[in-house]
């Protein structure tokens, strides 16, 4: 497939019958309006998008928005990869630029950015806080511990404010359930992108933790994801896009948007065994339950 073809987004498809939520998106990343992306959702069937932030400006991005769309609902936060920028400077994804080469940054300046985080979690709008976490992929150990802070940090907020929280786990699965344990998981947590395997599942379903699936579950290589899917609560069971990313197959590698949930939607109910209604009926509320709305 060429590049240019590769530009091409998917095309739309069937609706789904059971009108269901994108519990994870960045509309500030895909191409067009947001007026135009929801329009083009609902076609398809999905009527809510939970907008996500990954650092200040995204935030009050998302905050804003939501404001603006009674459909569209706000998670505000600094991405895991984003507190290590903060704290050193520049983008840390290993150990190669020497300390004395960044600009000024400091954990004050990780604290003022925690501090607005906390002010638009306040916002009615404001649905939840994420998405947070640890990221072991893209940060080196040099970042670990601006990550753990800001992960802890974020899991206050969310616990004071009494909204949900959005897990990023990257390659980081048995640290993110040990602080999680340790300083006490908010009433609503979701896993977003759920990554881990079938026995993760499992404790993530004896902690109430929500499993929110997304286009990789139907790639190839991706039977752990299912093995985890099949084993997962229904009623833990979210779906998302992650938009522009992780475009489901047989699109993968196109441009994702929130009207491919169904997609995603049908494999998933393929995995489960249960029909694509059935499916939708327990994501949607499922996603109400989760983000309070």
């Amino acid at each position: 497939m060429s590049a240019k073809s590769n530009d091409t987004p998917p095309p739309l498809p069937a609706p789904l019958a059971v009108p269901v939520a994108d519990s994870h998106t960045h509309l500030d990343m895909q191409s067009g309006t947001v007026e135009d992306a929801l329009e083009k959702a609902a076609k398809a069937g999905v009527t809510t998008v939970v907008q996500v932030g990954c650092d200040i400006d995204g935030s009050r991005w998302a905050a804003e928005t939501a404001a603006r769309h009674g459909n569209v609902h706000a998670a505000v936060a600094l991405h895991p990869n984003e507190a290590p920028r903060i704290v050193h400077g520049d983008p840390v994804e290993g150990t190669s630029r020497r300390a004395e080469a960044r600009p000024a940054g400091g954990d004050a300046a990780l604290d003022e950015a925690l501090a607005e985080i906390d002010r638009l979690a306040g916002l009615d709008q404001v649905r939840a806080v994420g998405e947070t976490g640890l990221d072991h992929f893209r940060t080196g150990p040099e970042g670990v511990a601006a990550q753990e802070r800001s992960f802890r940090a974020h899991i206050e907020i969310a616990k004071r404010h009494g909204k949900a929280l959005v897990i990023h786990d990257r390659d980081a699965h048995t640290d993110v359930l040990r602080i999680l344990a340790e300083e006490g998981a908010p009433e609503r947590t979701v896993f977003h992108c759920y990554s881990g395997d079938a026995d993760m599942a499992r404790i993530c379903a004896d902690a109430g933790y929500f499993m929110s699936f997304a286009g990789n579950v139907t790639f190839k290589n991706a039977q752990p994801l299912r093995d985890a899917l099949a084993v997962a609560p229904l009623e833990l069971v979210l779906v998302e896009t992650d938009a522009p990313f992780l475009t489901p197959a047989p699109y993968r590698g196109r441009p994702n948007a929130p009207y491919l949930i169904p997609v995603t939607v049908r494999a998933m109910a393929a995995v489960r065994g249960i029909d694509e209604d059935a499916m939708s009926q327990a994501i949607a509320s499922n996603t109400a339950r989760a983000f309070d709305y």
